[in-house]
């Protein structure tokens, strides 16, 4: 595994940006564990793609928990795709991809390590 370094990230208030929706999710709703937040930005990685015409095969789930996070992570996509920093659909699927992997990271302290994580920073 090659270590990368989030400050290397000419993208990287991408990550943030993304992160303060997730944060707000997470405060909205008590019962949205990591593993949940997982499987969202999952299907926010598709719903951005469709947006872009891609992905027209997958089904974007619509979990009563996961709208919000699904829906922060595309309104982002749709600011900053092509408008800010050059940035390209497949460069903001990579930063969704490794939030999911902080994500799932920090889910080994507890059902919400990563929010008890991110709740300090963002």
């Amino acid at each position: 595994m090659t270590y990368y370094d989030f400050n290397e990230d000419k993208h990287l208030d991408v990550c943030q940006n993304i992160e303060v929706g997730l944060k707000a999710e997470y405060e909205l709703h008590p019962e949205l564990t990591d593993n949940l937040c997982i499987f969202g930005l999952e299907n926010a990685a598709i719903a951005i793609k469709q947006k872009f015409g891609y992905a027209k095969n997958e089904k974007v789930t619509n979990h009563p928990l996961l709208g919000g996070v699904i829906e922060w992570c595309v309104t982002i996509g749709m600011e900053r795709i092509g408008a800010i920093n050059d940035l390209t659909l497949k460069e903001y699927v990579a930063r969704i991809e490794k939030i999911k992997t902080s994500v799932k990271i920090h889910s080994t302290y507890g059902a919400r390590g990563y929010y008890d994580f991110i709740k300090e920073y963002v």
